[in-house]
């Protein structure tokens, strides 16, 4: 077992993506033809690690792959942008897959197969619990269960960074310690109605709202319209720049690894998130996932340049 540490520790999940495009999404009962069909690298965790090691950050992850053929295409991005694997686990199961079908639009559905992630339970979590420990920031998601996303925060001695997605149901402490809560506007009305709230309304109401049940910061993701922050100095609008989106899938993922590798490098949350922002920007302009993450050398799009 590595005792080796880094300054974020993610403890998610590993996916291969199963990626299809479509002139448009099929309504139920409907076959439509596609193309593509291609493995790459994917999942929630291994996304957000790979878009903060691209750009530098000292990242390590705590997961799971199968023993099958889709274990090397799931980790295989991770390991040539520097991803400490040394507690990702083979375990005999599948590795998860997501198959995910992009309209020509750049609009995306996905379905996860959780495979081994569905093994990094609490006793998994507790068996690599050395890196937990030791980062100053330990970044979580929805794809793993719900008892190891509880041991994960119960061992951070850091800061902690929730982006429940999906939203699954997660111990409500466990939850409220996440500093900030990263969230689309969908996701916060779903952490709204499991935390008892008022699910409805504006971005600025949804956010003010997870601010009064208790979190001590939020950061609202709203695709081209940017994100909105909120903690205790009020709700500040960050601007996003306007590009052509190609593909919509990871660029989420790509926004959470980008804003917790600038929170360890010290920024405020607004600067963190401003740049998170670009980063997001400059993924959606490329298909996939991992594989349209910036690294350190590219140059982002900038809200002044795309005005």
């Amino acid at each position: 077992m590595s005792h080796s540490s880094a300054d974020i520790v993610v403890v998610g999940s590993i996916n291969a993506d199963l990626t299809v495009t479509v002139p448009r999404h099929p309504n139920p009962g409907e076959t439509l033809l596609g193309n593509g069909g291609g493995l790459t690298a994917g999942g929630k965790g291994a996304n957000q690690a790979c878009a903060a090691a691209k750009l530098g950050a000292s990242i390590a992850l705590v997961g799971a792959v199968g023993d099958d053929a889709n274990a090397g295409p799931a980790t295989s991005v991770l390991r040539a942008s520097g991803v400490d694997l040394s507690n990702v686990e083979e375990i005999e199961e599948v590795t998860g897959l997501a198959v995910i079908t992009v309209a020509a639009d750049g609009e995306n559905t996905v379905l996860v197969v959780p495979g081994a992630n569905a093994c990094v339970d609490a006793a998994f979590v507790r068996a690599h619990s050395t890196p937990v420990e030791a980062a100053q920031l330990v970044l979580l998601q929805g794809e793993i269960p719900a008892d190891g996303f509880a041991e994960a925060v119960a061992l951070a001695a850091g800061r902690v960074v929730v982006n429940l997605a999906p939203v699954v149901d997660v111990p409500r402490e466990a939850l409220l310690q996440a500093d900030p809560l990263l969230a689309n506007e969908h996701e916060a009305g779903l952490i709204l109605a499991q935390l008892g709230a008022d699910d409805t309304g504006e971005p600025e109401t949804l956010a003010q709202r997870l601010l009064d049940v208790g979190f001590p910061s939020v950061v609202l993701t709203l695709g081209a319209a940017g994100a909105l922050v909120a903690d205790a100095n009020g709700l500040r609008p960050i601007p996003t720049p306007r590009v052509n989106a190609v593909d919509t899938v990871g660029a989420g993922d790509a926004f959470a690894g980008a804003l917790c590798h600038r929170l360890v490098e010290g920024d405020s949350l607004d600067e963190a998130a401003a740049f998170a922002a670009r980063v997001g920007a400059f993924a959606v302009q490329r298909p996939g996932a991992q594989p349209s993450y910036p690294s350190a050398a590219d140059e982002l799009p900038s809200c002044k340049s795309a005005e």
